[in-house]
């Protein structure tokens, strides 16, 4: 169906619903309070590109998760993948790599989640989102390099709250309850209650299992208290477990290319098993999986923060322990036929504190000192599998030998990272104020990997199939040092021990009351490491990347405050960018280019509009380059490579970089007694960007443009909505890749891809006391 006519008969009943609401006037818009410089400061005037999500928004539009909240935000991208989670602000990410911290920096509540793992976690109870673009060093640490996200869980009120939420889907049978209750133990203490169940079927259909998938069982539960232990000192605890749990995946085989002779891998899977249902090479929701894939996550986290007010400023201490374990099972050939499998664990513990002392703000020169410690533990375990009836054994007598084999890895890393820092912005008059601040970190990584090649039904060591899985599958292991003595094995091991400085600068011009301008020069760096992943010796260590941004940009008051624009331009340069990229066998190989340049515009507006309207808007554009990169993993039959599958990136964009992006919305209101009736629309688009992570251009791919609405009735006390995502239904892909061992061992490229779930319409019930 044509898109356009798919909206029309919204956009007619938008229309006939505010033009029912007779003549009105624009509302002064409410102020939006942020805590991006560590202080509530007023969106407006914080001299950053900034975008802000707000928890009302959140729970409307049932934005549940991270990859939700994209769509709102230009510039910023989440995929899930295979084996990890990427995020990227401005086209800078972290790819997949165990080894990888985040190049996005997540804070939760002051508390910083460097793991991919922990940002798959579910929204609950929160007060707001804040996504701050460029490097942001200083206040937020060594692992923002690109950006941090910045959310704040709800906090306990002053009075008694109950609130009571449900949604359900009928489609894909999800079902959500959220409950809340908040207020004071006492005259001294509040405490917060919030907890979450969901559950959903799932959106494909596993034809080999008979079931749809992925079928998803998520549950958190969170408690948070606050004792005001004098006039000065408030304490506040929290303590949260999440749970979420998944049965299948929303991976399915979305294309083939055939090889010289025509055969596509589809039909050499048919010829070796005489089944013809272990693969379709269409984007149509339906998959084909052998293997009972599961993922099974807890994550837990306890904050301590202390606030004391003194002559000085306020001088605020906040203590973290964060942690999570997972485990999984991944049907990783994506396809029907026993080919191979992998089985996952995961660890992390980590240990944070930061102390800090804010001025009060307001005088003639505010400023923010600190210190930060914080140490973590990593432990990943995976095992490759070939089973005994893996059709690999039909495809050659030499892979024959792997029936029966485990190829296990071992990664371990131990990390402490110490830093003090300082910002100081001087109000020179009514008019300017200039903002300089430095951060000095020391950052000490232990890492080891081990890869074996064992008989997987007595766990001991096997020489002659260590030789075969590295003729074949270019891995090493252990074990190869008795076939090969002069093989160096697989039992690495090493240490890094690395200091930055990290300093910034801004400039801000108030003009007036409603107009800000602001130019500043940020630095960022995050540290280097070792590589979980790779599955070669000479592969293991990679450097630190470093990156300088500079900035323009205006915020502006308008309309007598009845709307808002801010519009920034920024310039970025990257040295020893770090890479992950597909080895087009079974891993991912890390390294790091050179340098890379990332530019680009961003605008964000709202007005409040006559007749209870508002518009919301935000638009990206964003130019990225390699400007040297000559060791980059080609994609299947790149021209001009060089011996080892190596390829020259220099002059190309990478992957989610998209030139365009935006969002808008519009909201209408209309009162009659007791009652309101709330509309809203929402635009999202991503235009032309790469998927494939090692930029194949067959995934030079546009996600388009998707329309999500809402329409409900309000009382004082109870809401009830309707809660419309993808209402066009467009199939989209987020991630694409080479199906492992389709290109290498079968001679016949597939390509699988993560899918979006289609069209959904919830009916969402709230009810507040």
């Amino acid at each position: 169906m044509n898109n356009a006519l798919a909206r029309k008969p919204l956009v007619v009943a938008l229309a006939a619903l505010a033009l029912s609401a007779g003549h009105g006037y624009a509302q002064v818009l409410e102020e939006v309070v942020v805590t991006a410089q560590k202080r509530p400061q007023s969106l407006q005037d914080v001299p950053v590109s900034i975008n802000a999500v707000g928890g009302d928004k959140l729970a409307e539009g049932h934005l549940t998760k991270m990859e939700d909240v994209t769509a709102y935000v230009p510039n910023l991208s989440m995929s899930e993948t295979g084996i990890g989670t990427q995020i990227f602000i401005r086209g800078i990410g972290s790819g997949i790599n165990q080894g990888f911290e985040q190049s996005v920096g997540t804070y939760i509540d002051g508390i910083y989640y460097g793991r991919a793992q922990l940002s798959r976690a579910p929204f609950m109870d929160l007060e707001r989102i804040e996504v701050l673009r460029g490097p942001q060093a200083i206040l937020f640490g060594k692992n923002s390099i690109a950006g941090a996200i910045n959310m704040a869980t709800a906090k306990p009120s002053d009075e008694m709250e109950l609130k009571a939420g449900m949604l359900y889907e009928p489609r894909f049978d999800q079902r959500e309850v959220n409950l809340v209750a908040s207020g004071p133990l006492s005259d001294t203490v509040r405490a917060r209650l919030a907890i979450r169940d969901y559950s959903e079927d799932g959106y494909m259909e596993n034809q080999l299992q008979s079931r749809d998938e992925p079928g998803r069982e998520e549950r958190a539960i969170r408690g948070t208290l606050v004792w005001d232990a004098t006039e000065n000192l408030e304490l506040v605890l929290k303590a949260e477990r999440d749970t979420f749990d998944v049965q299948g995946r929303q991976i399915e085989i979305v294309k083939e290319m055939p090889r010289g002779d025509g055969v596509q891998y589809g039909q050499i899977l048919a010829q070796l098993t005489g089944d013809a249902r272990l693969l379709d090479n269409e984007l149509n929701y339906v998959r084909q999986s052998d293997s009972a894939e599961f993922s099974e996550n807890t994550v837990d986290n306890v904050t301590f923060t202390a606030n004391y007010d003194t002559d000085l400023g306020t001088l605020t201490s906040v203590t973290g322990w964060a942690g999570y374990e997972f485990s999984e099972n991944c049907d990783c050939d994506f396809t029907g036929a026993d080919v191979f499998s992998i089985a996952m664990n995961e660890e992390y513990r980590q240990f944070s504190q930061e102390i800090r002392l804010v001025s009060p703000g307001g005088e003639t020169v505010d400023w923010i000192v600190g210190a930060f410690y914080q140490s973590n533990e990593l432990d990943f375990n995976e095992a490759t599998s070939f089973s005994k009836t893996s059709i690999l054994g039909a495809l050659n007598p030499q892979l024959a030998l792997i029936q029966g084999i485990s190829v296990p890895r071992d990664y371990e890393q131990d990390s402490e990272a110490a830093s003090v820092f300082a910002q100081a912005t001087w109000n020179i008059n009514e008019a300017w104020a200039l903002t300089a601040g430095g951060r000095y970190t020391r950052e000490t990584k232990e890492g080891s990997r081990t890869m074996r090649t064992l008989n997987s039904a007595t766990g001991t060591a096997d020489p002659l199939a260590a030789f075969v899985v590295k003729q074949a599958f270019n891995v090493d292991t252990e074990e190869l040092k008795v076939m090969v003595p002069v093989a160096p094995g697989h039992n690495l091991a090493g240490d890094r021990d690395e200091t930055s400085f990290t300093p910034s600068m801004s400039l801000q011009y108030i003009m007036n009351d409603d107009v800000m301008f602001y130019a500043s020069g940020s630095t960022g760096f995050k540290s280097g490491g070792f590589d979980a992943r790779a599955n070669q010796v000479e592969s293991f260590e990679f450097d630190k990347e470093e990156a300088t941004t500079y900035e323009l940009g205006t915020k502006t008051r308008l309309w007598d405050d009845r709307a808002e624009l801010n519009a920034a331009v920024f310039h970025t340069t990257y040295k020893d960018l770090q890479t992950s990229q597909f080895d087009g066998i079974l891993g991912f190989v890390v390294g790091n280019a050179k340098k890379a340049e990332v530019k680009g515009i961003e605008l964000d507006g709202r007005v409040a509009l006559p007749y209870n309207l508002m518009l919301t808007a935000a638009l990206g554009y964003l130019d990225f380059e390699y400007k040297d990169f000559d060791s980059g993993n080609c994609y299947h039959d790149q021209p001009n490579q060089a011996p080892g599958g190596i390829c020259d990136y220099t002059g190309k964009e990478s992957q989610y970089t998209p030139k365009w992006s935006g969002s808008t919305s519009l909201e209408h209101s209309y009162d009659f007694g007791e009652l309101a009736l709330r509309t809203t629309l929402d635009l999202t688009y991503q235009g032309k960007q790469y998927i494939h992570p090692n930029l194949d251009p067959r995934w030079n791919y546009t996600p388009g443009t998707k329309l999500n609405g809402r329409i409900a009735l309000e009382a004082e006390q109870w809401t009830v909505a309707l809660v419309g995502k993808n209402l066009t239904d467009r199939d989209t892909l987020t991630y694409t890749n080479t199906a492992p061992l389709s290109a290498s061992t079968f001679m016949t490229p597939a390509y699988y891809g993560f899918v979006e779930r289609p069209r959904t319409i919830a009916l969402q019930a709230d009810y507040r006391y």
